[in-house]
């Protein structure tokens, strides 16, 4: 069995939602330490003055500092779901696909929750679903039994609880997995390699790595396409 685990992200980039198609099942690894300035409540779209974030406003970070992301709070006292699709409709309304996921986005942005986590996990979901992907389960960490243990461990520790046979990895975490312990253990591991072709964009230079929005506004249902490489069979 096929296992990824990240963390939930907001609006993730295609990158994401490759390693999602990649696994049979997938692990939003949520109850890790929140980092302030990384994407779990922020990320990037084109404009036509350049590229703009998002970012979803969570409690201060005296408030959100050690917790796990599971626990962190958005900050409603900020209108930020009519700002986002305020930007998202004038970056976007000339885009050829924009009108369709419309509603999506409406439908999200009515939405009040009280966690991050359960905001970026459930439009993270969507979005998969929107582009194709059907056979992936899900699943928290948080709603895994207490299991200890730092980086390489406690992931392979998560791993055999789950039945993993083989690991997918972001290519960054070539600087801490420790290898030999994924041998012991008996799971294989692969590092994914973002090798995506080129779609059209409405604001150049092209940029490959701005949310997974902005490639379902331009392609639509052709998305699928651009998140595998050529002649690669959909699962």
């Amino acid at each position: 069995m096929n296992v990824v685990i990240l963390q939930p992200s907001y609006i993730p980039w295609r990158g994401y939602f490759d390693q999602i198609r990649r696994a049979d099942l997938f692990v939003f690894y949520d109850d890790v330490q929140y980092d302030k300035h990384g994407w779990r409540n922020r990320n990037q779209i084109k404009t036509a003055r350049g590229k703009q974030w998002l970012t979803i406003p969570v409690h201060s970070y005296g408030a959100t500092e050690g917790l796990p992301i599971c626990q962190v709070r958005i900050d409603w006292s900020k209108p930020w779901t009519k700002s986002h699709l305020k930007s998202l409709s004038l970056s976007y309304a000339k885009a050829p696909h924009f009108n369709h996921y419309l509603p999506l986005l409406n439908e999200f942005y009515q939405r009040r929750d009280e966690f991050l986590s359960s905001f970026t996990i459930d439009f993270t979901i969507a979005l998969a679903r929107e582009i194709g992907v059907f056979h992936t389960r899900f699943i928290r960490s948080s709603e895994i039994p207490s299991i200890n243990g730092q980086k390489t461990a406690r992931l392979i520790k998560i791993l055999k609880y789950l039945g993993a046979t083989h690991y997918i990895s972001g290519f960054s975490a070539r600087d801490y997995i420790e290898k030999d312990e994924f041998n012991a253990a008996g799971i294989t591991l692969e590092y994914m390699e973002y090798n995506y072709p080129e779609y059209p964009q409405l604001y150049p230079p092209y940029d490959p790595n701005v949310t997974i929005l902005d490639l379902l506004f331009m392609t639509g249902k052709q998305a699928f396409n651009y998140i595998v490489e050529p002649g690669e069979q959909r699962r």
